[in-house]
């Protein structure tokens, strides 16, 4: 059969299988089982088009439905943190790729125009920082900020700014994606010319060292938080199947758990910055460990796991 006439065969049952709102777990088993003999069905004939990974991911759904509906569901925050956001990671990939894509390009853009203009440096990231570092390089401590605040204070303001701002990225996501993205230009334009600054004063190496002990992970939830943006807006503009307000709330309810699983992300990185960033005299080895510990997890969770984990699921749907 012909994937068309397949997909037109099936499109109705398929579209009332993903809205479908109902809890009886005999119902939704009934729906994972057509559900996988349909996948298995586009595995065989069509391996690797856009029906088999849609079936992918509705399969993965009512599979994490069934789960959701055992005695299991007392432990909803584990489950959240083991199953729910991986597989949210998992099926808005390409929106992630999206958003680190942008994220990049506007960190080229901040270091070009550092480069290139003068007068860029001050316009983005404040006349006043900048003469405070210059002053505090002159000192022989150029990354003093770090040691300018209590570290309780200092903590408990970038974390609720950090957060803050990653739901503006989320949120603003309804104007059609637009807006996340221009939230995504403010910080890839700041952070390319920050680091620009510091290279361009011979400080590349010890900055990468000091300031990426938090930024690691700071910036991956920056870019995760616009990747949750572009799930919002891409709802509104790309409905598929759903009509255009399903799409929407499907869209703001899964793109709201991403933002959600951000906060203890935003958390430890402000600790880091709050009482580790501090330490700019620490050897480079613990640095590195901090650093490499930091990518490593965030690579692991949003991308390494997630794959796992809907590969099993998958294999353990058609096994069943």
């Amino acid at each position: 059969m012909r994937e068309p006439l397949f997909v037109k065969q099936n499109a109705e049952k398929w579209s009332r299988f993903e809205q479908s709102a109902t809890t009886d777990p005999d119902e939704i088993a009934e729906h994972f089982i057509k559900i996988t003999d349909d996948l298995a069905y586009a595995k065989t004939f069509y391996p690797k088009s856009k029906t088999t990974a849609y079936l992918n991911g509705l399969a993965s759904k009512l599979h994490q439905s069934i789960y959701k509906n055992k005695s299991e569901k007392s432990n909803r925050f584990i489950t959240y943190w083991k199953f729910e956001l991986p597989l949210l990671f998992k099926t808005y990939q390409r929106q992630l790729l999206y958003s680190f894509i942008f994220f990049v390009i506007f960190c080229l853009m901040g270091i070009l125009s550092a480069k290139y203009d003068p007068n860029f440096l001050r316009l983005i990231l404040g006349p006043e920082y900048v003469d405070m570092t210059n002053d505090n390089i002159t000192k022989g401590d150029p990354f003093g900020v770090y040691k300018s605040q209590n570290e309780f204070a200092m903590f408990f303001g970038i974390a609720a700014n950090n957060i803050f701002v990653s739901f503006l990225m989320f949120v603003s996501g309804i104007i059609f994606s637009v807006g996340s993205v221009v939230y995504m230009l403010q910080n890839g334009l700041m952070l390319g010319s920050f680091e620009y600054y510091f290279f361009s004063k011979g400080l590349g190496a010890q900055s990468i060292l000091v300031i990426w002990i938090h930024g690691t992970i700071e910036i991956s939830s920056l870019i995760i938080a616009g990747a949750a943006g572009l799930v919002l807006g891409n709802s509104l503009l790309f409905p598929k199947t759903y009509t255009r307000l399903a799409s929407v709330k499907k869209g703001a309810k899964d793109g709201i758990k991403m933002a959600l699983g951000l906060v203890p992300l935003f958390i430890i990185a402000a600790f880091f910055e709050s009482f580790v960033t501090r330490h700019t005299e620490m050897p480079a080895w613990l640095s590195i460990t901090i650093l490499a510990s930091s990518l490593s997890f965030m690579i692991w969770y949003v991308i390494i796991y997630p794959n796992k984990l809907y590969k099993n699921l998958t294999l353990h749907g058609l096994e069943d």
